[in-house]
């Protein structure tokens, strides 16, 4: 007899299940692909502090200076703009090429967040952290976008520290002299570059000390302080050279940081109010009272944080701990790194006048906190994950209700690009008038002379007025002698404001004869010679 074997039953089907590193991924393409959209969309709107590190990017890439500093003042370096030279040389000056960059520096900032985060917590963590990053709210668009003041790279910059930091303490670099070198060179640059970082500099270097200084004797130490030494070359050159007055410590000692505030107008600004508008849950220009809760509920929650990795540290010995548990203090204390770092960022701006005085556009100073985010988490994640029923329920609707919140000021950015790309097509506008009265010198205001200038690549030039027709503030010094120098600059300003009728009365008054013309919201004054203007 034959004996025919039963068929084998079909393979059980195995179930499609995510990962945290595939969420992760598809989250963060969906950021970059956003942002990227934003971009081509001419948003969010250029301005002169833009514009001049365009015109540094384009006399760089000309051959024309090497300047170490933002034009016009001595204090942020100009990396953005040596970024950028590159990309005028191959495609020409532009805002999408001055901006490129900083989308690359977003890319590289969300990985990293991913690899700290899953370093320090846990991966699904790690993919939400990622995919709150992704989400874009108008301020901070224009903090990850915007070539104007050092804000894109000191995200990447900090984060990079924090995991240099955690890994060499953990053992897991394989190449630890170069991983020492780098932590040194990206620590000197921000010194350079922008101080704003330097609480995470700082909590970085010291959680270096404390886990790998047995490695510092020796050629890990020399390799930190050669990569330092590096990075300082910019900020170092400068003080060596510059007059007393120009040089870093007397800078950062006499800037006000804005008018003096009371200190509830301080507290709600930089605490209540700053905290939401910083970290992306408003719309734009303002926050609405049901989006403050996040500035209430930051606090706690830093404290909370701060307090479990404490314990956790104290709970596995010293930090040096060479035993089984070494790996529990590494991450316990860059956990400890991240809570004290946000802390002396928030306390920081809370403690100075501009969150009082000027807290939408001051936020920006509250840029960095967005290293931290998987340290605010963590508590709402840990309730969320292993609390008692009702407090269960209590995390993940905290983290529900700032996923929505983010989500909502995201969708909010996005239905004001209309209103963002009429912006630029007005100062087209107004360039295409220029050129069309034959105009390539003029007085204007400085949030609107240094676009034009950048946009015409300077074929068109412009030198500040203020609001009381004195000379304002011109970054780059040559543009107003260009100015002055022509037989008969032009004058633009906004329509109908005081300083466009102060300056037509003037021109009347000289006996001058002249032209108006109204273009894109600009009054176009067209004296016949020059003008010497009244000083109030």
């Amino acid at each position: 007899m034959v004996t025919v074997a039963a068929p084998a039953p079909p393979a059980a089907r195995r179930s499609w299940r995510p990962t945290p590193a595939g969420v992760a991924l598809t989250l963060a393409l969906a950021g970059v692909g956003y942002r990227l959209a934003v971009l081509l969309a001419q948003a969010p709107p250029t301005n002169s502090d833009e514009a001049t590190t365009g015109l540094v990017a384009l006399h760089v890439s000309q051959g024309r200076e090497f300047p170490l500093f933002f034009y016009g003042q001595y204090y942020m370096g100009a990396l953005e703009s040596y970024l950028a030279a590159p990309l005028f040389l191959l495609a020409g000056p532009s805002v999408f090429a001055l901006r490129l960059p900083n989308l690359l520096l977003y890319a590289a900032f969300l990985a990293l967040m991913w690899r700290l985060t899953s370093r320090l917590y846990t991966p699904w963590l790690a993919a939400l952290t990622v995919g709150l990053l992704a989400l874009g709210a108008d301020r901070i668009l224009k903090n990850q976008l915007i070539a104007g003041g050092g804000y894109p790279e000191m995200n990447p910059a900090g984060a990079l520290l924090i995991l240099l930091a955690v890994n060499l303490g953990l053992g897991v670099v394989r190449r630890r002299a170069a991983g020492y070198a780098v932590f040194g060179l990206v620590a000197g640059l921000t010194l350079w570059d922008d101080w704003l970082v330097l609480p995470y500099v700082g909590a970085a270097g010291l959680l270096l000390l404390l886990t790998g200084w047995r490695d510092l004797p020796g050629r890990h130490g020399a390799a930190l302080a050669g990569g330092l030494l590096v990075g300082l070359v910019p900020i170092v050159a400068h003080n060596l050279t510059a007059a007393p007055e120009h040089r870093s410590l007397a800078i950062y000692a006499n800037l006000g940081g804005g008018a003096d505030a009371s200190w509830p107008d301080r507290f709600f600004g930089g605490v209540l109010f700053g905290l939401p508008m910083g970290t992306g849950l408003c719309p734009p220009g303002r926050c609405e009272p049901w989006q403050l809760w996040w500035g209430l509920l930051v606090p706690v929650l830093l404290v909370v944080a701060g307090v479990l990795a404490w314990r956790g540290l104290r709970r596995t010995g010293s930090a040096g701990s060479p035993d089984a548990r070494g790996a529990r203090p590494v991450v316990q204390g860059g956990r400890l790194a991240l809570v004290v770092a946000a802390a002396l960022t928030l306390l920081a701006y809370a403690a100075s006048g501009a969150a009082g005085s000027t807290p939408v556009e001051s936020a920006r100073y509250l840029s960095c906190l967005l290293i931290s985010i998987p340290a605010l988490l963590w508590p709402l994640w840990r309730i969320a994950a292993r609390g008692p029923g009702r407090w269960r329920a209590s995390g993940a609707g905290a983290l529900a209700a700032l996923t929505a919140t983010m989500v909502v000021a995201t969708a909010a950015f996005v239905a004001h690009l209309p209103a963002y790309g009429r912006q630029a097509d007005a100062r087209a506008e107004l360039v295409a008038a220029l050129d069309e009265r034959g105009i390539t010198r003029f007085y204007g205001g400085y949030w609107t002379c240094l676009p034009i200038t950048f946009a015409t690549r300077e074929r068109i030039v412009c030198a500040v007025i203020d609001d009381d027709l004195r000379p304002g503030w011109d970054r780059y010094a040559p543009h107003r002698d260009l100015v002055a120098a022509a037989p008969a600059p032009a004058y633009v300003l906004p329509a109908g404001s005081a300083t466009s009728r102060a300056v037509g009365a003037a021109i009347a008054a000289a006996g001058v004869p002249s032209t108006t013309s109204t273009v894109a919201g600009y009054d176009i004054h067209q004296p016949a010679g020059p003008v010497d203007l009244p000083r109030r």
